[in-house]
């Protein structure tokens, strides 16, 4: 099945190809809409996750069917900060999209030395097959936010997320060990369940 991911993130895609070995997967620029975008305007992960999914649905005018993720870090002592800002953490006060690196460092500034670091990934994933089959799902993952970045696997948060009962972060575990464990996977099998129906009974 060809599937058009509603993402221009390439470390996403690699991701997925990896939990969906058999779905060609393509980004909007392998798709014909080099450029797509689409403003996060909704207040849950599954509202920004369906809201992609459509746009870029319309976009190609339903040609293939689109697979939306919305995803990011929700820390209990910070009111469940970053959540769906995940991505755009600190910008606004930056005037410009930090990196990785710098939002890491931000959350581990803006959470100080407080005892309660419980933290959990959120992945909503929203997929588009036509204008009445509309499929979505929503996972986590439970972890804490660590006292320092470490790791080198991953992207995002991943060198911050710390699985107690490993005693590692999630860019400290192989890209095939983060595969079968965090919410993106969690999230993409039951989706995968899903597609298998769709490809039975289309």
């Amino acid at each position: 099945m060809t599937i058009l991911l509603a993402t221009n993130n390439v470390h996403k895609k690699a991701e997925l190809e990896a939990i969906f070995p058999d779905w060609q997967l393509l980004l909007p620029s392998e798709g014909g809409r080099p450029g797509w975008d689409h403003d996060e305007t909704a207040e849950t992960f599954l509202g920004n996750a369906l809201g992609k999914a459509w746009s870029l649905w319309n976009a190609v005018g339903g040609a293939h069917p689109v697979l939306a993720d919305d995803s990011g870090i929700c820390v209990d002592a910070l009111g469940g900060a970053p959540g769906i800002y995940s991505a755009r953490y600190g910008s606004a006060e930056a005037g410009r999209t930090l990196s990785d690196h710098e939002k890491n460092g931000l959350l581990l500034k803006t959470l100080g030395d407080r005892a309660d670091r419980s933290a959990r990934f959120v992945c909503a994933l929203a997929l588009v097959v036509g204008p009445h089959r509309v499929f979505t799902v929503e996972e986590s993952w439970d972890g804490e936010v660590a006292r320092s970045i470490e790791g080198v696997h991953g992207f995002g948060y991943d060198p911050l997320f710390l699985l107690p009962a490993l005693g590692v972060t999630s860019a400290q575990l192989s890209p095939e060990k983060k595969n079968k464990l965090s919410h993106r996977y969690r999230a993409c099998r039951r989706m995968a369940a899903l597609v298998a129906d769709l490809e039975q009974f289309p």
